[in-house]
């Protein structure tokens, strides 16, 4: 239920700081952990030698050490050594490629062979310095295509987010979506509103009026396997909406990448890139709190709502039109999940 041939955010930095992480992602039991110069190595999480979870011990000289006896294994999953034993000899366990990039270790939890670089999604924000990223970590018990369906309709944030980002002209803005390749696009505009809660606090932070009619836009793309990047702001109203200038509004990227835990749970990286006011540490912390009560609010729905579809699994889902968005990118999830199983059935 979910691909496997492409890259997914494992973790970020500082959650190898000094020892291995263990975490299992696509189903894939993992460690993680800094390797010879510091370089990232992902293992299968078992130590030949009697199963032990490889993340419960520790990294010694840039080696990972299991913490049951001391065996020491490399990163291509080869036995090195282990105290007054000979265990060269012992089969090697999985390796998976790994990517260190904007900001995020990235992995490849299918065939090795596949996994290019070149695949991974290009975040020019990430490497701007006239851009800011703050964000956190939620891990949330439904499944990942639930948090998709969650993110590319909007319409949910009048009710879920009610205090916050939520306002009725949400609902009642019409909701355009499109599919080009693989990414799909949803997206809604409203003219000459006043701003929600949220977008009051982001306008004044940019020294805007907060109390004046505005124009608000949000775009969400879908990129596979499970990546949604959500443009969003709010501008003066009569400048311009979306194409107004810098001065004018305040905008940044929702970013949401979704990483595939087991059927029924995933890792949710989600923050905010925003390219005003991008040296103020003090504001980055604001809105990162701010964005974490938020996406709170999700998890508590989201996982009520897999309890619901777990308990009652013969009930049919119904679809409206502001449901497109989730249903064309679960079409694009499909079509790489088919085109896996072609591949295996060939080789088999």
């Amino acid at each position: 239920m979910f691909p496997k041939n492409a890259w997914y955010v494992a973790c970020t930095p500082d959650e190898i700081e000094g020892k291995p992480l263990g975490r299992q992602i696509c189903g894939e039991k993992m460690v993680f952990y800094r390797g010879p110069g510091g370089k990232v190595a992902a293992l299968e999480d078992f130590c030949p030698h009697r199963g032990a979870p490889l993340s419960l011990g520790f990294v010694r000289d840039e080696q990972l050490v299991c913490g049951y006896h001391g065996l020491e294994m490399g990163c291509d999953g080869k036995t090195i050594s282990m105290p007054l034993q000979r265990v060269r000899g012992f089969p090697c366990i999985k390796s998976f490629p790994v990517i260190e990039r904007y900001g995020f270790i990235w992995v490849w939890p299918g065939e090795k062979e596949k996994a290019d670089p070149a695949k991974l999604h290009h975040l020019a924000w990430a490497e701007s310095p006239d851009w800011a990223y703050g964000g956190g970590l939620y891990h949330i018990k439904c499944d990942y295509r639930l948090m998709v369906d969650n993110l590319m309709d909007l319409t949910h944030e009048t009710y879920v987010h009610s205090t916050s980002i939520g306002q009725k002209e949400i609902d009642e803005a019409p909701v355009i979506t499109k599919t080009e390749g693989d990414e799909v696009v949803t997206s809604r505009f409203m003219e000459n509103i006043i701003a929600p809660p949220f977008w009051k606090q982001a306008l004044r932070f940019n020294g805007l009026p907060e109390d004046e009619p505005v124009d608000r836009w949000q775009i969400c793309h879908f990129l596979p396997p499970s990546h949604v990047l959500i443009e969003v702001g709010v501008a003066v109203a009569g400048k311009g909406g979306y194409n107004a200038d810098p001065q004018y509004k305040a905008s940044s990227i929702v970013v949401d990448f979704i990483t595939p835990e087991t059927e029924t749970s995933h890792w949710y990286f989600w923050g905010m890139a925003r390219n005003f006011k991008p040296q103020d540490p003090e504001l980055t912390a604001a809105i990162r709190e701010g964005q974490g009560k938020i996406f709170g609010e999700d998890r508590e729905m989201l996982e009520k709502q897999q309890e619901n579809i777990l308990k009652y699994p013969d009930r049919k889902l119904l679809m409206l039109n502001i449901d497109a968005g989730g249903v064309q990118s679960r079409r694009v999830i499909d079509r790489y999940l088919a085109e896996e199983r072609e591949a295996r059935s060939l080789v088999g």
